[in-house]
């Protein structure tokens, strides 16, 4: 029973130290006191057509609105689905290092042509 509880521990502080040098080394600041570059690209071009693409969805409900085309509930619901498509591109990015993949690209202007067909109707 000792040695079971003994190999566990054993086990457990090697995994942690293992990964422990992982975090370190993202901590560290890069040399000549600059700061260590982040690994996060809001600019990486498949990113930005996602993005741009939102922020275009954006302005068309807005306008929609003003223009008295659709409610301003109806404009919400839109406005709420888009902000679920950022999140979504922001989750993905984060589980990439910073971009999206292409196959994460076709998902994300999927639910944007949805949301968009919704526009204006």
């Amino acid at each position: 029973m000792k040695l079971t509880h003994i190999s566990t521990i054993i086990i457990a502080t090697v995994f942690l130290s293992s990964t422990t040098g992982v975090f370190a080394a993202d901590a560290q600041p890069a040399q000549n006191g600059q700061q260590a570059k982040k690994n996060w690209n809001k600019d990486h071009p498949r990113r930005h057509e996602v993005n741009h693409r939102l922020n275009n969805q954006n302005k068309r409900i807005n306008n929609e609105v003003k223009e008295g085309e659709i409610s301003k509930g109806q404009a919400a619901n839109l406005h709420k689905e888009d902000h679920q498509i950022r999140q979504e591109e922001r989750a993905m990015a984060s589980q990439n290092g910073g971009h999206i993949t292409k196959q994460e690209q076709k998902t994300l202007n999927q639910q944007e042509n949805a949301v968009s067909n919704q526009i204006g109707k």
